[in-house]
């Protein structure tokens, strides 16, 4: 028995599961044992870790736009959760310049469309609403920003999760501090996460291994910036541990936990890619001298993970080398080997299990 068996048989909802993290998280619950409704937008991408990991036939879905106010009501009320996990959101920040009105309505007010929708369910419900690291305001700070730093964002997708986290904490003070409250909600803020089955345009990874499908050079954009780079499973395993607590107790009700990478050294966009070739010589890059697109992006960010490491015992379980290799990993077996996606996934949470379980994590234990 580990605490992850509280899952069983737990009506969980997972807003965003057709996503790359949302999927990792839907498939990870439901062989818990958990009993998974899935509310997203068809998948955007092509290929696509849901539909390649077959989870329709697991997991109920719900096609639907969380900026839907009444279907998502709807929803939440026919179902009454035991779990909710918030993940649905345009994560591309690259994309939000293109897009900033979409970007600002699924993340801010199909955020706030949930909370509506959670103040009307009477009963014990562990609410995990997951943002970005991108909400602080970006100062290019060495030491990793904190849970208290300040918000800010010089972006449409930056701004619209700072505006995020402000949204949250007031319905949590106005609606959810209530006598009776059975509402507990905590916000996440996570790194770049890489991991197999990322298959979206403008991340580092997806196009990596799509121009080495393809036999074809990689162009780099920031080749020196810094990024808190961490498997998919990590943060993961971060919200599963604030499910937990936040399901057994009040106590972590209203606050936020950052979630990144243990190591003290900043690794770039070039030691990504040139690692990545360690595990698989056909990867090849180049750097593109001209800046295009000609968008602002942060050239360091780095998160502190104090907090969740003392009042979670929560921690990073892969390295940066056990990262890459875990990544590049799946994406071969994808490509050369004949096994169903979920297959080799379900062995990467179960190895990633194995190995946190060793180091005496809470949520493993």
């Amino acid at each position: 028995m580990t605490r992850l068996n509280l899952f069983k048989d737990k009506k969980i909802l997972i807003t965003g599961h057709t996503g790359f993290k949302g999927s990792w998280l839907a498939i990870w619950l439901s062989n818990l044992g958990g009993k998974v409704l899935g509310i997203s937008l068809q998948p955007q991408t092509i290929p696509s870790n849901f539909y390649d990991c077959q989870l329709s036939k697991n997991i109920k879905t719900a096609f639907i736009n969380i900026q839907n106010k009444k279907k998502l009501e709807i929803i939440v009320k026919r179902f009454k959760p035991d779990f909710v996990f918030h993940l649905a959101a345009q994560s591309i920040v690259l994309k939000s310049f293109n897009e900033p009105i979409n970007t600002w309505h699924t993340n801010l007010i199909g955020t706030m469309n949930l909370l509506e929708s959670l103040k009307k369910l009477n009963k014990k419900c562990a609410v995990v609403l997951v943002t970005s690291d991108k909400c602080y305001k970006n100062i290019e700070s060495k030491k990793g920003y904190k849970e208290t730093d300040r918000l800010g964002g010089d972006d449409p997708y930056s701004a619209s999760k700072a505006s995020c986290e402000i949204l949250i904490h007031s319905y949590i003070n106005s609606f959810f501090k209530k006598k009776g409250n059975k509402i507990r909600i905590c916000s996440v803020r996570a790194g770049n996460v890489i991991g197999g089955g990322d298959w979206s345009n403008y991340r580092l990874l997806p196009d990596c291994i799509k121009s080495t499908f393809n036999n074809k050079v990689i162009r780099i954009r920031n080749p020196y910036s810094t990024r808190p780079w961490q498997h998919v499973l990590e943060p993961l395993s971060g919200y599963i541990t604030i499910g937990i607590k936040l399901y057994n107790s009040i106590n972590l009700h209203g606050q936020s936990f950052n979630f990144g990478p243990s190591t003290k050294k900043n690794y770039s966009v070039l030691d990504v890619v040139k690692e990545c070739r360690k595990n698989w010589h056909q990867v090849k890059w180049k750097i593109q001298k001209e800046k295009y697109p000609k968008k602002k992006e942060s050239s360091l960010l780095k998160l502190n993970s104090k907090k969740s490491k003392k009042l979670l015992n929560w921690g990073s379980t892969l390295n940066f080398k056990e990262t890459i290799k875990f990544t590049i990993n799946w994406y071969k077996n994808y490509k050369f080997k004949n096994i169903k996606p979920k297959t080799y996934t379900i062995d990467q949470i179960n190895e990633y299990t194995f190995q946190a379980k060793k180091k005496n994590f809470y949520w493993a234990k």
